[in-house]
């Protein structure tokens, strides 16, 4: 990225209504949470979507959502679990591409435990994108035909480039990177993990989306951008050295601090 970059914001369709304005002041990247649950997925979230198309008139950023999630790994071991996961993120592209979206965010099955016990077999690692592959085969190739990127996003993760071998034994366009600056902080400060601009530096222009939010790397705080202890100027360094242009999207607990967030990180000339 060589321009100053503009920032985007997650947001549910309530939300998007109070923040349209600034949504819509530059081509900001929206990233919609409404359909991460399974009594959404399974009801009728046909009228949400139209409210949000409404919403979206006049919108020049990309749009996309937050996947499914709750309560499942996609390296499930149990056939019947897998089955519902499959389910799960097949019922989110269709929402994806109901919306004209272009990426679904998906968490990533690495845990803590895993980074000091995958080693302990001779295939641990092997065995675990397999389990991946098994689940996702059918969502990866959906989201190939209909030009969506499935963004696998750090959670507990310690090593930084294990998600970056998963998305690439997929050998597919449609498989891509995400980094959540709050769950790093909290990986370097708990886990040990590197700081979060290393992680920025491991996806490398494989990197097609970030959440953005502020943290004391103890917990998944979601803060205002500026009010916790992230090293935002190396971050934005580390992400201005990319090409691969990601979606840089807010994702806060307390929707009502996005405009502070923008400010702040406008203030410090990082952002817009």
């Amino acid at each position: 990225m060589t321009d100053l970059p503009i920032l985007g914001a997650a947001l549910t369709v309530t939300s998007l209504e109070t923040h349209r304005k600034l949504m819509l002041d530059k081509p900001r990247d929206l990233e919609l949470q409404d359909f991460c649950n399974a009594e959404t997925l399974n009801g009728d979230w046909k009228p949400q979507v139209e409210q949000a198309l409404k919403l979206l008139d006049g919108h020049e950023g990309r749009v996309g959502i937050h996947g499914p999630f709750m309560g499942f790994s996609i390296a499930a071991h149990d056939t019947e679990i897998r089955d519902i996961v499959r389910k799960r993120l097949i019922q989110g592209l269709e929402v994806c591409e109901a919306l004209g979206g272009t990426h679904m965010v998906v968490h990533s099955p690495y845990s803590t435990w895993d980074h000091y016990n995958l080693d302990n077999s001779d295939q641990g690692r092997a065995a675990k994108i397999e389990l991946c592959h098994l689940t996702m085969k059918d969502a990866v190739k959906r989201a190939e035909d209909t030009g969506i990127e499935l963004v696998l996003e750090n959670i507990e993760d310690r090593d930084p480039d294990a998600r970056q071998l998963l998305a690439q034994s997929f050998g597919s366009d449609a498989v891509k990177i995400s980094i959540d600056t709050g769950h790093a902080h909290y990986a370097h400060g708990v886990t040990g993990a590197p700081p979060v601009d290393y992680f920025v530096k491991a996806a490398g222009d494989e990197l097609a989306h970030v959440h953005l939010q502020d943290a004391d790397g103890y917990a998944d705080r979601h803060w205002t951008l500026g009010e916790g202890t992230i090293n935002w100027h190396a971050v934005f360094r580390a992400l201005g050295k990319l090409t691969s242009n990601p979606r840089l999207i807010v994702e806060l607990r307390d929707h009502a601090g996005l405009p502070a967030s923008i400010a702040n990180m406008t203030a410090l000339g990082l952002a817009q």
